[in-house]
């Protein structure tokens, strides 16, 4: 576990790198070995994916308990040098004194950040009332920024993800997360550059874009004034899907065609020593 002071450190760095000059591009490991190949390649920090981190352990996305994610995202912290934020979903709390508990603890776990979601386990009504939203953002900036002021805390509005494509809706919300103490602001699903243009000229913290298959490229991003680029659980699909692929062509097709993958991932993995 990380002292306070070096949680700190990395926490202030972390925030940091939100106002460069260009995007911070953000690569979310699944596991130690995909974070420190990201280290190893250059990335400047990392942060974990829960639909990653779920398949990785044989489950899917919304499986995992808070002890298991920030277990997680504490052996992706020690895994490398670089910040880390970790996604907590909704924040594991189903009232604000527990939602306040997994901030401080994943201060606690070295963190330099995490996010906070507005979705719910509840499939008829899988987004929370804005007001109940902003509270929880608000137990969660207290907790965590009580303990590391500097902390990244990211507050995510979720409505694309969930089929509420309401542009407006999704600024009002990243609007009051905003101002319930979040530092970045997040709308996962939103590909439209009118859309993305629209969030970021009406929220005054920086804000992050998922890679989407119609999202604008990296310099658009950037032309567009996003602050940081994700990728989610992306990486790690590639990567399960590279495994299906290879065990496909072996079990039906009896080739071995997926030996010259396997060499760029060994070359990949070669530059752990490099981390």
């Amino acid at each position: 576990m990380s002292s306070p002071d070096s949680a700190s450190s990395q926490s202030e760095h972390f925030l940091a790198l939100h106002h460069g000059a260009t995007p911070l591009l953000l690569p979310n490991p699944w596991d130690i070995g995909s974070a420190r190949l990201f280290a190893a390649m250059g990335f400047t920090a990392l942060a974990t994916t829960s639909s990653g981190f779920a398949a990785s352990v044989g489950r899917i996305d919304g499986q995992v308990t808070r002890e298991e994610a920030l277990a997680h995202a504490a052996d992706i912290v020690r895994a490398t040098a670089l910040p880390v934020s970790a996604d907590l979903e909704n924040g594991f709390g189903a009232d604000l004194a527990a939602v306040a508990e997994t901030y401080a603890l994943a201060v606690q776990s070295g963190l330099a950040g995490g996010s906070i979601e507005d979705s719910t386990d509840d499939p008829d009504a899988p987004i929370l009332d804005m007001a109940a939203a902003a509270d929880r953002v608000r137990a969660a900036a207290e907790a965590a920024h009580g303990i590391d002021p500097h902390f990244v805390l990211t507050g995510r509005a979720e409505n694309y993800f969930h089929g509420r494509p309401d542009l407006d809706d999704t600024i009002r919300r990243l609007q009051a997360y905003q101002e319930a103490g979040a530092d970045v602001l997040y709308a996962p699903g939103l590909t439209r550059t009118e859309d993305i243009r629209s969030v970021v000229t009406s929220v005054d913290r920086p804000v992050n874009v998922l890679t989407r298959p119609t999202a604008p490229t990296v310099a658009e991003l950037s032309a567009l004034g996003v602050a940081r680029i994700s990728v989610g659980g992306a990486f790690a699909f590639a990567a399960f899907g590279a495994a299906a692929e290879a065990a496909r062509e072996f079990i039906e097709q009896g080739t071995h065609g997926y030996l010259a993958q396997s060499r760029v991932g060994g070359d990949a993995v070669a530059r752990f020593g490099d981390a």
